[in-house]
């Protein structure tokens, strides 16, 4: 996945994903279609929101159709906030095919532009209550398989921010990881072998693990299932 703008975030492996949700459902195989229409019927085709929100998925819905040799007309753009009965896609070509891949398309738009819509929220919900712009929404790992760059694209034209890809990504010392080391010496272990910008990524669970790791030297956390009140709280203790 590469990061340029909003709407102009490119989801690596798309062609595959493609290819992989079209064979999925067997989409050259509609044994409804094929019996009701045995020849080519010239159509165009409308893909219309049903609800507001923001938009994503728009690569991966282009992308199906023209892998069915349909022609895209007009499309909204990933990142456009719609309205109920606006207008985001429209296809010319065979209706055989438009009926076979309608609900692939819509599968994409659908989950994407909710991961979109949902991430929005919890931008506004965390900036308006006292955060201010400064507090941003950042997406972990836990991604259905898969669907990885897709649902990250989708936080990105939400407003939010993808956290690391993959385990390749950053440093990130978490609670599993302590079964095998304890967190003082673990720390110390990564510090040691770090490059000179790269930041080690801590986990901690409590106020304690937190004190603990920034006296190991840990300076950025991930304060796993903590509330607003308690993250303050720990974020107060740390700055003195």
């Amino acid at each position: 996945m590469t990061r340029r703008g909003p709407s102009a975030v490119r989801i690596l492996g798309l062609d595959d994903l493609v290819a992989r949700a079209l064979e999925e459902d067997r989409w050259r195989s509609d044994r409804t279609t094929a019996r009701l229409l045995p020849l080519p019927v010239p159509s165009e085709g409308r893909v219309r929101a049903q609800a507001s929100g923001l938009l994503s998925g728009m690569a991966a819905a282009r992308a199906v159709a023209r892998r069915a040799g349909l022609r895209v007309v007009r499309s909204a753009h990933d990142g456009d906030r719609v309205r109920p009965g606006a207008i985001v896609l429209t296809v010319r070509g065979d209706g055989r095919a438009m009926l076979a891949i309608e609900r692939t398309v819509l599968n994409f738009l659908m989950h994407a532009s909710g991961v979109a819509t949902a991430t929005a929220r919890a931008v506004r919900a965390a900036r308006g209550r006292g955060g201010g712009p400064g507090i941003e929404i950042w997406a972990t790992r836990k991604t259905l398989p898969g669907l990885r760059d897709l649902e990250k694209a989708a936080v990105i034209h939400g407003g939010g921010r993808p956290h690391r890809r993959d385990l390749s990504d950053a440093v990130l010392l978490k609670n599993n990881h302590l079964a095998f080391r304890p967190l003082g010496e673990a720390i110390a272990r990564l510090r040691r072998t770090a490059s000179r910008n790269e930041a080690i990524q801590v986990e901690v669970r409590s106020r304690g693990e937190a004190i603990e790791a920034f006296r190991a030297g840990a300076r950025c956390f991930l304060i796993d299932n903590a509330g607003p009140r308690e993250v303050r709280r720990i974020v107060r203790e740390l700055r003195t």
